[in-house]
C-alpha cells in the first residue's frame, strides 16, 4: 500500500464534501479526529504493557512454581510409566 498523493486526497475530499455537505464536514473531522486519538491511545497502552512485561521478581517467582511442577510432573510420569491405566481382562474388573 503506498502513500495518498493530492490527487486522490483531492478526489476523497470532493466526495466527502458531497455526501455529507459542507454543514456536516466539521462534525464529521471532529468525530474522526476522536476516534483516530482513542486507537492512538489504545495503542500506546497495549505497547506499554508489552514492554513492561512482568516484572523480574514475579517472573522468578513464576519460574520457580513452574519448575517445581515439571518437577512434580516428571517425578509422576517416572513413577507410574510401567503401569497401565487402560488394562482389560479376566484378572480386572472392568
Amino acid at each position: 500500500m503506498g502513500s495518498l498523493g493530492f490527487q486522490e486526497l483531492l478526489i476523497i475530499g470532493i466526495v466527502v464534501l458531497v455526501l455529507f455537505g459542507g454543514r456536516k464536514i466539521p462534525e464529521f473531522m471532529r468525530g474522526l479526529g476522536k476516534g483516530i486519538r482513542e486507537f492512538n491511545d489504545a495503542k500506546n497502552n497495549v505497547k506499554k504493557e508489552l514492554e513492561e512485561g512482568i516484572k523480574e521478581k514475579d517472573r522468578k517467582i513464576i519460574a520457580k512454581g513452574l519448575s517445581h511442577l515439571l518437577a512434580d510432573t516428571y517425578s509422576l510420569y517416572l513413577k507410574t510409566h510401567y503401569f497401565h491405566w487402560n488394562v482389560t481382562g479376566p484378572m480386572f474388573n472392568t
